[in-house]
């Protein structure tokens, strides 16, 4: 296929095409915090050893964004993901049929490194949007990614406990290979951006962070925005159980609330394209703040009403940080198109950040002081992501008056 991409010809499956894409490679990451228990069981590992496997899986994906994703300006990026999702399939059939922890950890960090094909996915789909559709565009694609990341382990806890974990492995290699299948198919080629070497590329990333302050305070932003959500979502589970004796199944329904925030999304970005992305990151840290807050009630109300205003905060703050990353991505893209494989980079190494501290402070915090010390913890970071976006607007008009 030789034809170039075009902001102008691109039909509207190609884009659900490419969520779907975006959903199905960052669900691979996430597929095996279910069926811990399941593989330490056949494979005899400890409580540490299966702790490993989504912690390399994570490193990988770290790895991936930081040192892979700046090839999307170096090179055709309808190459990078095709090459990316064979990958991603072979090494998710290849934990199917591991049957040594080292074997395991190994193709577990391969496989976080292949799945951030999504973050490729994610700046093409900018690319084939139409002027003034971008921010729906993205919108639609984060849907897909953030679809996959919270329901893949609903997905796979029921399919581990019906088939076993190693089924779950194959049929998420399958739906890979279908999706590299029908990419292959559809995608048009992109044009290269850069002509700098790896070295040069990955050296150019600290230049960027340090010429755009609109990165910074877009990547920090939704770093803490991430605090929050990982805080919750790492402790949620723990805390139903201590509080409610519920177990991980009714966890995993929580997460099917999100998502439906999360669908809401591709409105995110048509207001960002209508009103302007910045007021849309405010807006959507707002919302993330307010729908930690209400949690703070929950000692008000019966058991019952307690689950209500749970799920109900799980909608609002998903729908929050949805919009306010689709928001923060329109803003990042428009800053150095010819960059955007790098710019994505520097943005998500920051959120990833986010992720990863949110989970350790909410489990620690968790520990010292219970729930009300996470339902604390998300508030306050919350609160700093909507400091910085109010800060970042209060200039951007300080700016127009002098003007």
């Amino acid at each position: 296929m030789n034809r170039q991409a075009s902001p102008f010809d691109v039909p509207r499956w190609i884009i659900f095409i490419l969520a779907m894409g975006a959903g199905f490679s960052v669900a691979a990451i996430y597929y095996a915090q279910p069926l811990l228990p399941l593989m330490g069981s056949d494979l005899h590992l400890t409580v540490n050893g299966m702790g490993l496997v989504p912690t390399l899986t994570q490193a990988g994906y770290a790895l991936g964004i930081l040192f892979l994703l700046p090839l999307g300006d170096r090179y055709d990026r309808r190459t990078l993901i095709l090459v990316k999702c064979a990958a991603l399939a072979l090494f998710l059939l290849a934990c199917s049929l591991t049957s040594h922890l080292n074997t395991l950890l190994v193709v577990s960090l391969l496989l976080g490194m292949a799945a951030t094909m999504a973050q490729d996915i994610v700046p093409a789909a900018a690319i084939l949007a139409p002027e003034g559709k971008q921010g729906k565009t993205v919108g639609t694609v984060m849907t897909g990614l953030l679809l996959g990341i919270l329901l893949s382990r609903t997905v796979s806890g029921f399919v581990g406990a019906a088939f076993g974990w190693r089924v779950m492995y194959q049929l998420a290699a399958a739906s890979i290979a279908f999706i590299g299948v029908v990419m292959w198919a559809v995608l048009p080629r992109f044009a290269i951006h850069s002509t700098l070497s790896y070295p040069a590329l990955m050296r150019s990333m600290a230049q960027l962070w340090g010429r755009y302050p609109a990165l910074r305070r877009a990547a920090l932003a939704q770093g803490f925005l991430s605090v929050a959500f990982s805080a919750f979502w790492s402790t949620l589970a723990v805390m139903l159980l201590d509080r409610f004796h519920l177990g991980s199944a009714v966890a995993g329904t929580f997460g099917i609330a999100g998502a439906a925030g999360a669908l809401a999304a591709p409105l995110a970005g048509g207001l960002a394209d209508r009103v302007g992305a910045a007021k849309v990151t405010q807006l959507g840290a707002a919302l993330v703040t307010v729908s930690f807050a209400l949690m703070f009630a929950l000692p008000l109300l019966s058991t019952q009403m307690q689950l209500v205003l749970i799920a109900i905060a799980a909608v609002g703050f998903d729908l929050g940080l949805q919009s306010s990353l689709v928001a923060h991505q329109n803003l990042v893209y428009s800053l150095e198109p010819q960059a955007r494989g790098r710019l994505n980079a520097l943005l998500f190494t920051v959120v990833f950040i986010g992720m990863a501290a949110g989970s350790a402070l909410g489990s620690k915090i968790y520990t010292l002081a219970g729930w009300p010390g996470v339902v604390a913890l998300a508030t306050v970071s919350g609160l700093i992501a909507l400091g910085i976006r109010l800060a970042a607007g209060s200039r951007r008009g300080a700016v127009a008056n002098i003007g």
